[in-house]
């Protein structure tokens, strides 16, 4: 037995209007993968099989990354990275290479309250105030 209708639901539009709206392969933009180089997704076949145009994925503004340590992090780690052997105590003032920790630069969050020597291939400016406020030497290498 077939299920009947109201009134109000016999409409076979689909939300197209007039039923000729919607009727060949014209509203659907072609048959299969016709016109596929000129429509939006520019798929096209290689080789290698089914090839998008176009660029790819992003490229990052920076090409250039510095790994960075922060003060806060050196003077809470300072007589961990002795006791390792990754830095050196002389006369109570610490000397740590940022090279051997793997780090290129040292940021200026915390502060240190410790006297210490730091190595490093470069700076931020409020790192090298502070450091020089808390009477430790900021060594530039290349």
């Amino acid at each position: 037995m077939t299920k009947r209708r109201s009134k109000k639901k016999k409409s076979g539009s689909h939300g197209y209007g007039s039923s000729k709206k919607n009727r060949g392969a014209g509203s659907r933009g072609g048959r299969g993968k016709a016109g596929s180089g000129k429509k939006a997704s520019h798929d096209r076949m290689g080789k290698e099989g089914l090839k998008e145009m176009g660029e790819h994925g992003f490229n990052p503004f920076h090409d250039n990354e510095q790994d960075g340590l922060n003060l806060r992090d050196i003077d809470q780690r300072i007589e961990e990275l002795v006791e390792a052997g990754l830095a050196q105590e002389e006369d109570g003032r610490f000397i740590v290479d940022l090279d051997d920790l793997g780090y290129d630069k040292v940021l200026g969050t915390g502060k240190l309250t410790k006297e210490i020597q730091i190595h490093a291939e470069s700076f931020s400016d409020s790192a090298e105030r502070k450091i020089e406020e808390s009477d430790g030497e900021a060594v530039k290498e290349e």
